[in-house]
């Protein structure tokens, strides 16, 4: 029973997303930006259509959100990774965005471990976001495309990222798929009241 419920559709695709990051980083340090790019955009793909799926055939488990942070924050760290030894030109022009992008994901991380001791996956409104509109400005700047979406994607990543700390100050536990600051507040505020 417990095998079934871990290895769910959604999980899977996270755990795809997962050897895909180790993919990613072996790719990046043979030096293939082309097939880099494709496995990320896979990546991407993989991370768009999870929690959907879970949600239709209602695969939704208490490791989904685990998993699926595990996963964004591996692709996201190799790309990072990845884009420095592919492209060091772009990197090094841009490295006050990509600087405020690893902050972003790294900061929340670490203030989530260090106030609950295991890893935070909030999964807000606000990250989903800024996963979206990330994913397409990352490939565009790195295939020479114009840097301003990427630099208005970085900005709402450390939104993202500034609101994911305010949470893990905010509650006295962590929880996963929350819609937001606002909406903890919210049930806060009406707990309070009953």
């Amino acid at each position: 029973m417990v095998l079934k419920k871990t290895f769910t559709i959604p999980n899977l695709l996270s755990i795809l997303r997962l050897l895909l990051a180790f993919i990613m980083l072996i790719i990046a340090l043979m030096g293939n930006a082309k097939l880099f790019v494709i496995i990320l955009i896979i990546a991407f793909i993989l991370d768009a259509i999870d929690g959907p799926i879970a949600r239709r055939i209602n695969q939704v488990s208490e490791l989904g959100p685990k998993l699926d942070t595990w996963a964004d924050f591996s692709v996201y760290i190799i790309f990072l990774i990845g884009a420095c030894l592919l492209w060091p030109e772009i990197i090094q022009r841009e490295l006050v965005y990509i600087i405020l992008l690893a902050c972003s994901m790294i900061l929340p991380a670490i203030i989530g471990l260090a106030k609950f001791h295991v890893p935070t996956s909030y999964h807000t409104w606000l990250v989903k976001f800024a996963s979206v509109i990330m994913a397409p400005a990352a490939i565009i700047l790195f295939l020479n495309g114009p840097a301003w979406p990427f630099h208005i994607a970085t900005v709402i990543c450390v939104l993202a990222g500034a609101e994911e700390i305010l949470l893990t100050l905010t509650l006295d536990r962590p929880r996963s798929d929350v819609g937001g600051l606002v909406q903890v507040l919210r049930d806060r505020s009406t707990k309070d009241q009953s």
